[in-house]
């Protein structure tokens, strides 16, 4: 059987899918590229946003007018599924979550053997995904993911050093992912905490560069920034801090209360001042509900104080059955729109002032791919740089110099 991946969403879903597929290699099924040579299509799905889910319909319709061929839909937006996606034609099995031996079971294909551990890798690219949680225990009134994944569930220490020690055989970058990360361990022993794991990753194999795949700034403990500051082999100077919003207000409508904007801003400018290089991105929501043309100032402001690389920006999607749908005063679309540009232009300026300030200097940079007679290489604090394949030796981890 010849079978198609897709996959939408987070680095959690790219692991995830990555488990699928192997356990489909597994029982002698080959993965193609092309949908038209495949004899079934699996699709990871993500509930993030209102467009994530439209984008997966979309994608669903064309694989039946284009090749025919049958899907199995599984993840997030399948764990929420009302129907709808189980009627998209062509689909002949949704599975919520992402279960390798139910995705099987929806495709028609038993189960005879089980990969355990890590993925076995394809291609050239030398950075590996390791999933280390899922679930999360908070209920942010915009998210539909605590919905789709349930609660916190980390995975033990030693499972994931095994798993870490096979990847390290192949891959010189190991991005750890999940869906809170921050909270890794809490479910488990007191002291099994994410610098705890660190330390033990590290310890086991130091030749690898970890990255932490997105953390809560005010989640980042006296262990993780010691070893942001003093290892910087060993862990990547790279923090995705989701914001929110700059507002306290909006951040308490939001329910995320681990947190203000002074608390957020003091840590991160308390590690920028200590770190020589730090790649800083953030996820930012514009127009949640009852957004004030104030509340929208205090988000540019903290925005423009801090040191940010990069910004992801999302307008406000409203998601069925989270919390935000009830709390009224919806932002006029224009004016979401609007927000959201002027953030992302503010970002982007701040994007390139950071490049400039990089330009000529040197960067410990991995492998991440390669196309157009050119290999893309990522440095320790989130920069691409491209090195042409005939200037390039081979190794999956060098010193560039970033122009």
């Amino acid at each position: 059987m010849n079978v198609y991946f897709h996959t939408f969403g987070c680095r959690a879903n790219q692991y995830d899918s990555a488990l699928v597929q192997q356990a489909f290699v597994d029982q002698g099924a080959v993965i193609v590229d092309d949908p038209a040579a495949a004899d079934l299509a699996v699709v990871n799905s993500c509930t993030v946003t209102h467009e994530s889910e439209v984008k997966l319909r979309s994608f669903v319709r064309r694989l039946a007018r284009g090749s025919a061929v049958e899907t199995v839909v599984m993840g997030c937006a399948a764990a929420r599924d009302d129907g709808t996606i189980a009627a998209l034609p062509g689909v002949r099995g949704v599975v919520a979550g992402a279960d390798p031996g139910r995705v099987l079971s929806a495709a028609g294909i038993p189960a005879v053997r089980l990969h355990k551990g890590a993925p076995v890798p394809t291609g050239i690219r030398a950075r590996a995904l390791l999933k280390i949680q899922d679930g999360c225990d908070e209920h942010c009134t915009f998210c539909a993911t605590t919905l789709a994944r349930g609660a916190n569930r980390s995975r033990s220490i030693p499972e994931l050093v095994e798993e870490a020690r096979a990847l390290a055989q192949q891959h010189a970058e190991i991005v750890l992912t999940g869906v809170h990360i921050g909270t890794y361990g809490r479910d488990r022993m007191p002291g099994c905490t994410l610098g705890s794991l660190l330390e033990a990753l590290i310890s086991a194999v130091p030749a690898v560069r970890f990255r932490l795949s997105s953390i809560e700034a005010t989640e980042v403990d006296d262990t993780i920034a010691r070893l942001l500051i003093e290892a910087p082999r060993h862990l990547a100077a790279h923090l995705h801090a989701p914001l929110q919003s700059g507002s306290n207000r909006v951040l308490k409508r939001m329910a995320r209360h681990w947190y203000s904007a002074e608390s957020y801003r003091a840590r991160l400018e308390w590690l920028a001042a200590r770190m020589p290089v730090l790649g800083l991105g953030a996820d930012i929501i514009a127009g949640f509900p009852g957004e004030t043309d104030a509340d929208h100032a205090a988000t540019l402001a903290l925005v423009e104080a801090l040191p940010f690389t990069y910004l992801h920006v999302f307008p406000y999607s409203e998601r069925p059955g989270v919390a935000a749908a009830r709390l009224g005063a919806p932002v006029p679309t224009h004016l979401v729109r609007a927000r959201a540009r002027e953030l992302r232009e503010l970002g982007d300026r701040k994007a390139a002032a950071y490049r400039a300030a990089r330009q000529g200097g040197r960067g410990d940079g991995v492998v991440c791919g390669r196309a157009q007679g050119k290999v893309e290489v990522l440095t320790q604090d989130y920069l691409s740089v491209y090195v042409p394949t005939d200037q390039w030796n081979g190794s999956a981890r060098f010193e560039v110099t970033i122009h």
